[in-house]
């Protein structure tokens, strides 16, 4: 895993690195990924400054990055959404700096959501 030296979200987080910034709050910041699901500013990832490398880590970040997601979803209107926490490679997490997506939802989006059930 990386180290807060090596993180490139601690480096967006630092303004080191250049990002599509959303909107900024002291203990968080919220960025339109590269390679974002949906088009037009439809999928957000709102992370935290400081390094918690999974949700799990420390529940005080996760519930901060939770309410700034709420806050940011208000602010921009977005009625239909899902938020979304993957936890550990196996869930899907490919950063490991904690991240919550935001993908906004429109009827006939073609996101495969919800997930089929598992036989």
């Amino acid at each position: 895993m990386p180290t807060t030296q090596t993180c490139t979200f601690c480096s967006i987080a630092a303004g080191e690195v250049p990002a599509q910034v959303v909107h900024e709050w002291p203990d968080a910041i919220a960025i339109i990924p590269p390679n974002a699901v949906t088009a037009g500013g439809g999928h957000v990832l709102v992370l935290p400054r400081c390094h918690v490398a999974t949700a799990t880590e420390d529940p005080t970040v996760t519930g901060t990055v939770a309410v700034r997601a709420a806050q940011l979803a208000n602010a921009l209107g977005w009625e239909h959404l899902n938020m979304i926490d993957n936890v550990g490679a196996d869930a899907s997490q490919t950063v490991f700096h904690y991240h919550r997506h935001m993908v906004r939802r429109r009827a006939g989006d073609r996101i495969q959501l919800p997930w089929p059930q598992e036989n």
